[in-house]
């Protein structure tokens, strides 16, 4: 009986202690300011494709002049993907269809882009979008800039 209680309050400090290192680690990601919720589609197929396969949400941060995208459901300390303000082109806007409204947040504003010529999704609600596209836009003279 003693050791069923000991191991039951062991796996309930576990799961506790896991939690609370998530939570932690999501205010250090966040202290730093310039983040937004965002999911990510990392080889996007072309047009046409909205079946909500390969969507991953996290948070991305403005970093200089760069973003850098955390998954939300992760203890890594640091991003899985840092996209340069130089090498994104936005190639197209849309709406989420079919599957990806239940794969997405809601009201997400699909931004399709170039990144080093590969390309991939990113999804975001409307503010989040007014804001990365005032940051890709507010680029330092001379940069090269390709917003949609």
């Amino acid at each position: 009986m003693f050791l069923t209680l000991l191991v039951c309050g062991l796996v309930v400090a576990l799961v506790l202690a896991g939690l609370f290192v998530f939570g932690l680690r999501r205010r250090l990601i966040q202290r730093s300011g310039g983040t937004f919720d965002c999911s990510l589609r990392w080889d996007a197929p072309e047009k046409g494709d909205t079946s909500g396969k390969g969507w991953v949400y996290g948070v991305a941060r403005y970093n200089g002049d760069r973003v850098a995208w955390f998954r939300v459901f992760s203890y890594a300390p640091r991003p899985r993907r840092v996209l340069d303000r130089a090498a994104i082109e936005v190639v197209d806007r849309r709406t989420p269809d079919g599957e990806e409204e239940m794969a997405l947040l809601s009201n997400a504003i699909v931004l399709g882009c170039l990144h080093h010529g590969r390309r991939l999704e990113l999804a975001m609600t409307e503010d989040a979008l007014t804001g990365f596209l005032a940051w890709l836009e507010a680029a330092p003279p001379g940069q090269r800039v390709n917003v949609a």
